[in-house]
């Protein structure tokens, strides 16, 4: 029999009824998803640069769209970055320029040669050369202020490193335990004679791009909307992807060899703004009982939206090849119930779900050398008595992650009963491959 497809099985094996799961508690379906929030009014963000004895005489001012004015300016896409200079000088103070630096780098490693720089932007705040030129005056004296305004593009080319394609700016991306990190810094550089010290005030700061999922099916907008049952594959073929079947196998009771069919279904399109849920479906057949009724418990399957982090280290690279290296980590499980549409048959299971994605997840992301990516990916079955036969995932599916919620469409709905808990996440965390351009899905 073809593995790639489920097996034709016999009406009944057994006398009585297939087994049943037992009925959910009832309840009502609640929006506990992140709702749309209304941009903040803009926080100030000062960075003071005092002199020898500890008196101030320059400060550096932001707004931003941070929590507050003690976190790291937070600038999203569209957004300029507004702020203002100010310094104050005494007479003899031999000032050549003043100028503003944003610069957005990929680091991979502690050494300089582990750091690339994808975005390199400067504006002249005030040059002696200038002034000269213009026939103002060419020395500062007392307090001066400039304001500024820099926009941020909404995508780059990295043309030094001869790769001419367009890459949307990347979200800022710094983990403990992750090497490689996006990171933005904002710099003023007051210059001066070459016999007196240059000095320099900067920040990190956080970026924030605005990605959007395409819109669902309109019979999944509909049940948002109307706040009902997500009409399942059966009934909404063009609202979800469907993977081909699986066939996990394995030893049960370490007694006899088992088999079960699987298939998992995720959301059309297979892009989710954070903050939200993945729905996902799954459909068990065997005509073994005793696996099926196993594998169906809903706590058994284990599904996972697990992240990769890719990123080149020129250090470790041949001059044959750039070796990858790629970091692993499950990040949010599924929780699973018995589905309340399903028109189960007596050797089949159908499961439905959703894997709710953190706030504050980082989102998909490719940049050069750089890339944030997802998959779900069914690994295994967590069943007392069930022992798989090979340790490799079972289905995995890429998906995206968004920042921002499809236009024009209402917000998705939380739909897993109030009993059934988010699962622990399995620690797949931070697993690290070196490998010569190649990705690999798992472990």
């Amino acid at each position: 029999m073809d593995a790639s497809s489920p097996p034709r099985y016999r009406r009944f094996s057994r006398p009585g009824p297939a087994p049943q799961s037992a009925d959910l508690p009832a309840y009502t379906r609640r929006n506990t998803l992140a709702q749309p929030i209304a941009r903040r009014e803009p926080v100030e963000h000062i960075y003071p640069l005092s002199d020898s004895k500890g008196r101030p005489w320059a400060s550096l001012s932001l707004m931003s769209s941070a929590k507050s004015g003690k976190s790291a300016p937070t600038f999203f896409e569209k957004e300029n970055i507004n702020g203002s200079f100010q310094l104050t000088a005494e007479k003899g103070d031999s000032i050549q320029s003043v100028t503003v630096n944003v610069t957005g780098r990929i680091i991979t490693g502690s050494s300089l040669d582990d750091t690339y720089v994808f975005l390199n932007q400067s504006l002249s705040l005030w040059s002696k050369t200038e002034s000269r030129s213009s026939g103002a005056a060419t020395k500062l004296l007392g307090t001066c202020h400039w304001p500024f305004s820099i926009p941020l593009p909404k995508a780059v080319s990295l043309k030094d490193s001869g790769d001419d394609t367009l890459y949307r700016l990347p979200e800022t991306f710094l983990e403990r335990h992750t090497r490689a990190s996006v990171s933005y810094e904002l710099s003023v550089l007051v210059s001066r004679g070459k016999l007196r010290a240059d000095s320099q005030i900067k920040t990190r700061f956080g970026y924030i791009p605005s990605t959007r999922p395409d819109p669902p099916s309109l019979l999944r907008q509909l049940a948002y909307r109307e706040n009902s049952l997500l009409p399942g594959p059966e009934v909404d073929p063009v609202g979800w992807k469907t993977s081909p079947t699986a066939v996990v196998r394995g030893t049960i009771f370490k007694t006899r060899q088992a088999a079960v069919h699987c298939m998992l279904s995720l959301a059309n399109p297979l892009s989710y703004t954070r903050g939200t849920v993945i729905p996902c479906r799954m459909i068990l057949e065997s005509n073994d009982s005793q696996a099926l009724d196993m594998f169906s418990c809903p706590s058994a399957p284990m599904v996972t939206l697990r992240r990769c982090v890719r990123f080149q280290n020129p250090l470790t690279s041949t001059k044959r090849e750039v070796d990858w290296i790629e970091s692993y980590e499950d990040v949010s499980r599924a929780v699973l119930w018995p589905a309340t549409d399903g028109n189960e048959a007596p050797y089949s299971r159908s499961l439905e779900g959703e894997i709710k994605l953190p706030k504050d997840i980082a989102s998909s992301s490719s940049i050069g050398r750089f890339t944030v990516s997802y998959t779900v990916v069914v690994s295994s079955f967590e069943t007392t008595g069930f022992t798989p036969s090979s340790s490799q995932p079972i289905l995995a599916e890429p998906v995206t992650i968004a920042t921002t919620h499809a236009r024009d469409c209402p917000r998705p709905l939380a739909y897993a009963p109030p009993a059934y808990a988010p699962l622990p996440v399995p620690r797949h965390h931070n697993d690290f491959y070196a490998s010569p351009a190649t990705l690999r899905v798992g472990r």
